[in-house]
């Protein structure tokens, strides 16, 4: 076998191995011969008993391999150089490496090399009058055949040794496969940490659960102070019983009542109030509503979206309230056995949820003259199946009340969280109040770690909380926000302080007794469903998010505030801390597009949603319907009134079709699915089961799995 060298010559060769290897390996020493005039470094890193070779040109790799020395009666002088490209590796001669030495700009040593290797290299380049320079490298790299030097500025610590960032994301990329990819967001927020504080070790700790502040801060949303004159409570000229009650709480208005007041809240006006959690919203709406009726203005409606936030509210106001008023309660489920017993239209003020409210109305329920109404939680315009349901409420109710008081009512809509307050405002046809003060800073903290780990970093954070108190005096309490009414029992049977869990599944005794203890300060948590957030009225410093959704959902941004807004209390502590604990990777349902780790983010840079109530075909049909229901021939007017955009002409096309009108009338059919609140595919199963006779047990479960799949 014929052969050709680097330098042109011819040779032959019997050995079919070495034939392989000069096949494979001509094309490299071609190229590094070629390459001999350009060299910019040459760079030397100790590798056993031989060293790494690294020759670079204009920051690319040319080739790299392995420099083995001899000794010689003149000193050590370079024995053989192996260049290696994959798995091959030829031989070249010492005077090779010698004629690149000569042609390097420079010639560095790594660092990590040993005293004596540094020692060995620097008396072999001395022969030849070279000269090289030790320098700080990534072993990591020089290890792997590169050439990577490292500062102060770019070396990354981890364990007992600095290395090069790419290196240190490398490893990084390994851990976070391990704990659960990070994606998107989340990831740069890991990768802008690693090159602040240059550890890779702190970094990875954060995913172990660490709690090292300085990492774990996302930001902090600063105090603001709005200048507003308050108003004197003497000066308000309310009914005497209403009057005297305030006078007994407060001598002057907070900012928001003190700006409502001076836009007309106690003389009438229609108002949308925009503030934050705890800065006393709801008395704006009590104020109105009471002095109107104990003036014989009419009754006062205080509506809000859950059972246990109207049951939460009916026990305050019948403390409050209760000598000068009569107060009754209307739910949800008194639509279904609606013994009248409960529930007394003739109150003075009825405290009730969005649904049973409505139910009232689509069943012909006389509520009374009605003086004032409050919607509490306005902004569940902009939420999925509730939204439309309080949009055709409200348009329902202001018709009940155009016809039974001549238009003469009161509206307030209070929120914590509007996108688009100016807008919402002028579709609800209320004067907005906007308040954006933040009376106490509140910290935000992200911390990523495995799903079974949170309840161990729960427990350290609530513990650390609750042992510190405020220079109010004021121990450090916690709410967690989970998704689930099994997962508050879950954690709050682990930590190690007192806590209890608190939703809409505990009766009122229960609640009220929860509530009790934690304004006593005897409790350090409570561990609390999200869908309960919008009530949830604790003064806690510190919000701890075990999850980022609401059942299978997401949290919007909307809800993402107002959770949050529940840590700090002027009154109570000096700041409020958040803290996210996200799952890499982690999801709660397969139905869930998003990740946690990009969903926090998300929600920590999000603008907030404008309110906005969409209709597809199943709303539409079912507010027409009870639009019809309740209003007949005025069903068009009330649709044209709604927030929403409702396709009218579709959607009684549709009741026709069904058969749940007839011209502008309900049939029966139709009377008993808006009762019922069904949509017209839940209407149509029912009916489906009845006709064929099946089991109500079969009936209602394949109607949860088909719910499910939708």
């Amino acid at each position: 076998m014929r052969h050709e060298a680097a330098d042109g010559t011819t040779g032959e060769t019997t050995d079919p191995v070495a034939f392989v290897r000069l096949k494979y390996c001509l094309p490299v020493l071609t190229v590094v011969s070629k390459q001999l005039a350009r060299v910019d470094t040459l760079f030397l890193h100790e590798a056993g008993d031989d060293y790494r070779v690294v020759v670079k040109r204009e920051g690319d790799r040319i080739f790299t391999g392995f420099l083995e020395l001899k000794e010689t009666t003149a000193g050590p002088r370079p024995a053989r150089l192996r260049i290696v490209d994959g798995s091959e590796e030829s031989r070249r001669s010492p005077d090779e490496f010698v004629e690149l030495a000569r042609r390097a700009t420079r010639i560095r040593i790594s660092e990590q090399t040993s005293q004596r290797g540094r020692e060995e290299l620097r008396e072999m380049l001395d022969g030849y009058q070279l000269t090289a320079k030790v320098v700080r490298t990534c072993r990591l790299c020089a290890k792997a055949g590169h050439y990577s030097p490292i500062t102060a500025e770019t070396a990354i610590r981890t364990e007992n040794e600095q290395i090069c960032p790419d290196c240190a994301r490398e490893e990084l990329d390994r851990q976070l496969a391990y704990h659960g990819n990070i994606t998107g967001t989340a990831r740069e927020r890991l990768d802008a940490l690693l090159f602040e504080v240059q550890d890779l070790e702190r970094i990875l700790n954060l995913l172990k659960g660490d709690l090292d502040p300085e990492l774990t801060k996302f930001d902090e949303i600063s105090p603001t102070v709005e200048e507003v004159d308050p108003v004197p409570v003497d000066s308000l000229s309310l009914h005497p019983g209403i009057q005297s009650k305030v006078e007994e709480r407060f001598e002057t208005l907070l900012p928001v009542q003190s700006l409502a007041v001076e836009n007309g809240a106690t003389e009438g006006n229609d108002q949308l109030v925009v503030s934050a959690t705890a800065t006393g919203k709801t008395l704006i709406g009590e104020m109105a509503g009471l002095d109107r009726v104990l003036n014989n203005e009419g009754k006062m409606l205080f509506l809000v979206p859950l059972v246990a936030l109207a049951n939460q509210k009916y026990e305050e106001f019948q403390d409050r309230y209760g000598d000068i008023a009569d107060i009754t309660l209307r739910v949800g489920a008194s639509r279904i056995n609606d013994s009248g017993k409960q529930f007394d239209p003739g109150a003075d003020v009825i405290v009730g949820t969005y649904e049973g409210v409505d139910h009232a109305l689509r069943t012909g329920r006389n509520l009374g003259d009605i003086g004032t109404v409050v919607i509490d939680e306005v902004h569940t315009l902009g939420e999925g199946e509730r939204g439309h349901r309080l949009d055709g409420l409200i348009a329902r109710l202001k018709h009940y009340c155009r016809e039974q008081a001549g238009g003469r009512t009161q509206w307030i809509y209070l929120s914590a969280t509007v996108g688009n307050p100016e807008t919402l405002a002028a579709a609800l046809e209320a004067t907005l109040i906007e308040f954006e003060e933040r009376p106490v800073p509140i910290e935000r903290h992200v911390t990523f770690l495995d799903g079974r780990e949170k309840v161990d970093v729960e427990n350290k954070l609530v513990k650390r909380a609750f042992d510190q108190k405020s220079s109010k005096g004021y121990r450090g309490q916690t709410i967690v926000f989970t998704n689930s009414r099994r997962r508050c029992h879950e954690i709050s049977r682990q930590l190690e302080y007192a806590s209890a869990p608190y939703h809409a599944g505990l009766d009122n005794k229960r609640r009220n007794r929860v509530e009790s203890r934690f304004a006593d300060q005897e409790l350090a948590a409570v561990v609390t469903t999200a869908a309960l957030a919008a009530g949830v009225d604790f003064p806690a410093s510190q919000v701890i998010f075990d999850s980022l959704a609401m059942g299978i959902e997401w949290l919007s941004v909307q809800e993402f505030h107002q959770m949050l807004g529940r840590a700090g209390r002027p009154d109570y502590h000096d700041k409020g801390t958040v803290y996210l604990l996200v799952e890499p990777d982690g999801a709660y349902h397969g139905s869930q597009e998003m990740t946690e780790d990009e969903v926090s983010f998300k929600l920590l840079k999000g603008e907030m949603e404008p309110v906005q109530t969409r209709y597809d075909e199943a709303a539409a049909v079912e507010e027409t319907l009870a639009n019809v229901t309740v209003s007949g021939a005025k069903a068009k007017q009330l649709n044209e009134s709604m927030v929403g955009e409702v396709p009218t002409k579709h959607a009684l096309g549709k009741l026709l079709e069904y058969d749940f009108i007839d011209g502008l009338e309900p049939t029966p059919l139709g009377r008993a699915v808006t009762s019922h609140f069904l949509s017209p595919g839940d209407a149509f199963a029912l009916l489906d089961g009845i006709r064929t006779g099946e089991s109500p047990y079969d009936l209602v479960a394949r109607m949860e799995r088909r719910d499910r799949e939708d």
